[in-house]
């Protein structure tokens, strides 16, 4: 596989994961909200890696690959959320939140590389 594949794995893993940990939110006001919020920011994150991998210029995929971090970002803080809250143990949270964090350094750098390559 190519590193644009195993993103495109890595990104849907991540959604699938993110949306069972939402599902055992408890059942409180809080619980849904954040399960909502967790579910549309993850999986937009594998979204839309699809979309800025098939983008067709430099500039389009540097707005899809912003919206990725974006909402990679906002997942992390939902899972931080979910651990300031105490509404899961902090064991079932922090591979999830470690992840967030590796994927918004993988797609800040590809940002970074894409605004050099669109100057060159």
């Amino acid at each position: 596989m190519n590193s644009k594949t195993d993103l495109k794995v890595r990104t849907k893993k991540f959604a699938h994961r993110c949306v069972k940990l939402s599902i055992a939110l408890p059942n409180s006001t809080l619980g849904k909200h954040i399960q909502g919020q967790l579910i549309r920011c993850s999986t937009s994150v594998a979204a839309n890696y699809r979309a800025a991998s098939l983008a067709q210029s430099k500039n389009s995929f540097i707005a899809k690959i912003s919206i990725v971090i974006e909402e990679v970002d906002e997942s992390a803080f939902w899972l931080e959320f979910i651990i300031d809250e105490e509404l899961l143990p902090r064991e079932r949270v922090a591979e999830l939140q470690n992840e967030a964090v590796e994927l918004t350094a993988i797609f800040a750098a590809s940002r970074i590389t894409a605004r050099k390559n669109q100057e060159d």
